[in-house]
């Protein structure tokens, strides 16, 4: 055996020779050479991460130029989906409250509102939540007018101290919160 043999080179090493041809062909696809210059390295970077598939002995230009082509049209499918909104009104008008502050309120204004006396807890639910009004929660109650406005006053100053709110801090005055008690249909029995 003669010590001459050649061993096969690594194909990895012939990339860096197409890199100016895979330029052109970029700019001639975006015709912008930023755009290109991007579109480029993600080829090459595709290829490098996938050269197990690469055969070796086959035309390393056409597998790069089919890479970058593929990247290309892949990148222009995605973004005839996507909408231009350059000052942000369109996604500024499609964003939603994360659902957990509402869930985390709702807990929270359970286990207070599960504190509360039985009568503190009827007033608030007939005058509160379902909206009858001081003179129709009195009778429901069997009690004056003055004792349901008073037991009412006293059930939200209690339930407000056992949810930590501060002095003058309205019990709906975060939306989660609001939302929690109120539901999106206006106010729910708790």
């Amino acid at each position: 055996m003669s010590g001459s043999a050649k061993v096969p080179a690594d194909p990895r090493d012939e990339l860096a020779t197409h890199i100016p041809a895979l330029r052109a062909f970029a700019i001639s696809l975006t015709r912008n050479t930023s755009e290109a210059d991007d579109l480029v390295q993600e080829a090459i970077l595709k290829a490098w991460s996938n050269f197990d598939k690469f055969q070796v002995g086959t035309d390393m230009k056409a597998w790069l130029f089919t890479i970058l082509r593929n990247t290309f049209y892949s990148a222009r499918r995605k973004t005839r989906r996507e909408v231009a909104d350059p000052d942000g009104i369109h996604a500024g008008s499609l964003s939603v409250r994360p659902a957990h502050d509402g869930r985390l309120a709702l807990a929270d204004f359970t286990r207070a509102f599960d504190q509360l006396s039985d009568e503190h807890r009827e007033v608030l639910i007939l005058v509160g939540a379902n909206g009858y009004s001081y003179e129709q929660a009195a009778g429901m109650m069997g009690c004056a007018v003055g004792t349901a406005k008073s037991r009412a006053n006293r059930a939200r100053a209690r339930l407000g101290e056992l949810l930590g709110l501060e002095e003058g801090e309205d019990l709906l005055s975060s939306p989660a919160t609001f939302q929690a008690v109120a539901g999106p249909n206006g106010p729910q029995a708790a």
